[in-house]
C-alpha cells in the first residue's frame, strides 16, 4: 500500500475516505434532520469511527499496511489451487517440456484452401454487426489525464464514484464532460473547474482561485470543503451546492437553470445544514423608465 501501487499510504488513506464519505453524510443530515433523528446520529457516530476509531487502530497496527506475515499464514492455511485457463498454459510452457509436444498435427483437410465445408466464412451481414459495435460507447473512451501539464481532463466518467485529482495546483483547470452517476474529489487548490454534459455527478473541491462553472447539466452536486469566490450554473436542471464558512462569501450567478439549491453549515460545528432554494421565477415590472426586476415570492395557503 502507498503510492507506488496508487494508493496512499494507510493512514491518508482513511482520511480520503472520509472525505469522500462525508459528502454522502452531509446528504443524510440535510434529509433527515427533521424526520428521523436516528439517521442523523447514524451520520455522526460513522464520521467518530472513521476519523478517531479506525484513524487511531489503523495508526497503532497497521502504519505501513498490511504484515507480510500474515499473509503467508493465509497462504499456509489456503494452499493455491491447481492453476488452470491461461495459467496452466503457461505453466506448461515453462516446464521445460517440447512446446510442441500436445500439439496435433493439422492434415490437408484440415487447411481452409481444402475444406469442402465453407460454412465457417464470415458473411457480409455480420461483417457489418460486428463493425457497428465498437468496443466503447459513442462518447469515448473514460478519461482521467493532466494534459500539456495545465488541464485536467475528466471525460466519460460512468458509475465511478472514487475518482480522485490529488496532484494539482493553482495553476491548472479542470474539465469535466459527459460523466454520470459518478463521484469526483480534487484535493488541492486549482485555477478553475467546469462541469459540462454531466448527469447525476458529485464534485468535491477544496479550493478554487478563478471560478466553478457548471454548464448542460442533470442533477448536479457539489461540495465546497475551502473558498471559492465564484460559481454560475446555466442551462441546468437540478443542483445540489454545499457551502463551507469560508465560502459563505461566493459570487453565485445562475441563468437558465432550475432546482438550485444553497445548503450554508449552521452555527455550531455539528449543527444542521441551512438549505435555501435560489429563485427560479422573475417578475419584471416597467417602472421610472426601466425595468425593475424581482423574484417571484410564494407564500403558502
Amino acid at each position: 500500500m502507498g503510492k507506488d501501487c496508487g494508493m496512499s499510504m494507510p493512514i491518508a488513506h482513511v482520511e480520503e475516505s472520509w472525505q469522500m464519505a462525508e459528502f454522502y453524510c452531509n446528504k443524510v443530515l440535510v434529509e433527515y434532520r427533521n424526520k428521523d433523528p436516528n439517521h442523523v446520529e447514524w451520520a455522526k457516530a460513522l464520521k467518530e469511527l472513521y476519523l478517531t476509531g479506525l484513524k487511531d487502530y489503523v495508526k497503532s497496527f497497521y502504519p505501513l499496511g498490511p504484515l507480510l506475515s500474515l499473509a503467508l499464514n493465509l497462504l499456509r492455511l489456503h494452499p493455491l489451487s491447481p492453476k488452470e485457463g491461461m495459467a496452466a498454459v503457461f505453466q506448461e510452457i515453462s516446464s521445460g517440456k517440447p512446446v510442441t509436444a500436445g500439439l496435433k498435427k493439422v492434415t490437408d483437410g484440415m487447411k481452409t484452401k481444402n475444406r469442402t465445408d465453407r460454412t465457417g466464412i464470415v458473411g457480409t451481414a455480420e461483417k457489418e454487426s460486428r463493425v457497428n459495435s465498437p468496443s466503447f460507447s459513442k462518447a469515448g473512451p473514460p478519461k482521467l489525464e493532466l494534459q500539456m501539464g495545465r488541464k485536467w481532463v475528466v471525460e466519460n466518467q460512468i458509475g465511478k464514484k472514487n475518482l480522485v485529482i490529488d496532484d494539482c495546483d493553482a495553476k491548472q483547470s479542470v474539465y469535466i464532460y459527459g460523466c454520470k452517476d459518478s463521484v469526483l474529489q480534487i484535493q488541492g487548490k486549482v485555477n478553475n473547474i467546469t462541469i459540462d454534459k454531466c448527469t447525476k455527478m458529485g464534485v468535491v473541491f477544496t479550493d478554487v482561485v478563478a471560478a466553478f462553472e457548471i454548464v448542460n447539466c442533470n442533477g448536479i452536486e457539489v461540495q465546497c470543503q475551502g473558498s471559492a469566490p465564484t460559481i454560475s450554473v446555466d442551462n441546468t436542471g437540478g443542483c445540489q451546492l454545499y457551502l463551507s464558512k469560508d465560502s459563505l462569501g461566493v459570487s453565485i450567478t445562475t441563468a437558465k437553470s432550475s432546482e438550485i439549491n444553497v445548503l450554508v453549515p449552521g452555527p455550531e460545528p455539528n449543527g444542521d445544514w441551512g438549505e435555501h432554494a435560489l429563485p427560479q421565477q422573475f417578475v419584471h415590472v416597467f417602472k421610472d423608465g426601466h425595468f425593475e426586476t424581482t423574484p417571484v415570492s410564494h407564500s403558502g395557503g
